[in-house]
């Protein structure tokens, strides 16, 4: 890699990251960097009727337990039910755990879907894959995270990317396939701006987003001109496919780099300390707390990782036994985590007005045996599992669908991955019957056919 106003080569052990734009001017190795991380022109499959919505995804991932969560057989036997008792909320009939008090005070702005199944593998990445883009990847194909095409049918708004992903991609989980967080087939032009930090860290910056200390403001334009000018030289590389998305992505990734207000959406130290602390001074109390800023900002999808991988870390994974979770870490520690960070975002999205038009979805991959295991905790289960929806036009205080008696199969409503899809396409405003640019401009569906929204949701 080469610099322009240094004395030899810049080398990096750990490859290219996008600032590295500014260090090489036009050449940063010729299309990689930060311009992968943005979309081309967003072109039509829009619904002018629906208003502007926006998204924010929490990934639980490891796969929580409906049955100490948000769907709980108090009347079961012990080996079913677990150690765990149900609390009322503040809308009649409808009971979650005791390990969320808080989410009990707002179960009014958010519906329970008690019917999830999908009938994979029961390995965390085809349910990750599954639930970020409605589909299993099969034959080579790689489908695109519902956030990578919103990107893709609107683009972004002003400075700001259309999708971020924080704080880390998933990680190894097992299955050594991909997760469904790139926006696959569309192409790296429309993968998300990924945040690679911890916002929680009391020196939380993000990297890979803010020109190098050493560039003043008079010497990034002075790049911005240097690449310009190495451009019309290059024309063989200016043929190349890598070169045409470096220039249609170029100036909208020098614009979040020179952003005063892109940059000040990712600074959390502008928050009140009050405010921080009622999130959770952890990694995904903060993440949310960075997400209501950067919807604020006019971001339309942020998708958050609870944890990055479900090995040698306390998670959703509750196995029972290491290198997995105990299922005690939902009341010490996964449980009021996650209490504290989705009611304070239902909060403060609600009390800023932006609740009604921004859907936040807060799922797992599967679900877990309605057994427990002799290990104390309980293993994967594809077969039935609960997940969250809010905002967006989500009328709240409802339950969608039930499961038997044991926690282990729907019994009315069976709702699937695609479904989840097509209810988050649904609500963001855009045409099912879209139309998708695949491999050899072959076009893909939206959502498979036949597959309809859970309409009831909305008020």
């Amino acid at each position: 890699m080469f610099r322009f106003d240094a004395d030899r080569p810049v080398e990096f052990c750990d490859g290219l990251r996008r600032r590295d734009f500014l260090h090489a001017g036009a050449l940063s190795m010729l299309g990689l960097g930060l311009p992968q991380f943005f979309g081309l022109k967003a072109q039509g499959a829009v619904s002018k009727e629906k208003r502007d919505t926006n998204c924010i995804m929490l990934m639980l991932v490891g796969g929580p337990s409906q049955l100490d969560t948000w769907d709980m057989k108090p009347n079961a036997p012990i080996e079913i039910r677990g150690p765990y008792k149900p609390i009322k909320t503040n809308v009649p009939g409808i009971e979650i755990s005791e390990n969320f008090p808080r989410m009990a005070k707002h179960a009014d702005k958010y519906a329970i879907v008690r019917s999830m199944y999908h009938t994979a593998a029961a390995v965390h990445d085809t349910g990750h894959q599954m639930m970020q883009t409605g589909r299993l990847f099969q034959g080579g194909i790689e489908y695109p995270h519902m956030g990578c095409v919103l990107g893709k049918l609107k683009g972004p708004k002003g400075d700001v990317p259309a999708h971020v992903l924080m704080p880390h991609p998933i990680g190894n989980t097992g299955g050594n396939m991909p997760h469904g967080q790139t926006a696959g087939f569309l192409g790296k032009g429309f993968d998300p701006f990924v945040l690679n930090a911890d916002p929680s860290d009391p020196n939380f910056r993000v990297p890979d987003m803010l020109p190098p200390d050493y560039l003043n403001p008079m010497r990034v334009d002075r790049r911005k001109n240097w690449r310009e000018a190495v451009d019309k030289t290059v024309s063989m590389f200016e043929t190349s496919q890598d070169a045409r998305l470096l220039d249609s992505t170029f100036h909208q990734a020098y614009t979040l780099m020179s952003s005063q207000k892109a940059r000040e959406a990712f600074e959390l130290h502008r928050e009140p300390e009050e405010v921080r602390q009622k999130y959770g001074m952890n990694r995904f109390g903060q993440s949310c707390l960075l997400a209501r800023r950067l919807i604020e900002a006019g971001v339309r999808f942020v998708t958050i990782n609870m944890f990055e991988t479900v090995f040698d870390e306390i998670t959703w994974d509750i196995h029972g036994s290491r290198p997995f979770s105990p299922i005690s870490c939902y009341r010490d520690l996964v449980g009021p985590m996650f209490d504290m960070a989705y009611s304070s975002l239902l909060d403060e999205l609600s009390q800023r007005g932006l609740l009604d038009e921004t859907m936040v979805l807060a799922t797992g991959e599967f679900g877990r045996t309605p057994k427990v295991n002799p290990a104390g905790g309980r293993d994967h289960w594809p077969q039935c599992w609960s997940l969250l929806m809010a905002g967006g036009g989500v009328k709240g205080g409802q339950v969608i669908g039930s499961s038997d008696e044991l926690g282990g199969a729907p019994r009315d409503r069976p709702t699937t991955p695609g479904q989840i899809a097509a209810t988050v396409f649904h609500g963001l405003g855009i045409d099912l019957a879209t139309e998708l640019p695949g491999s050899g401009g072959r076009p893909i569906p939206l959502v498979d056919r036949g597959i309809e929204p859970l309409t009831e949701l909305f008020a």
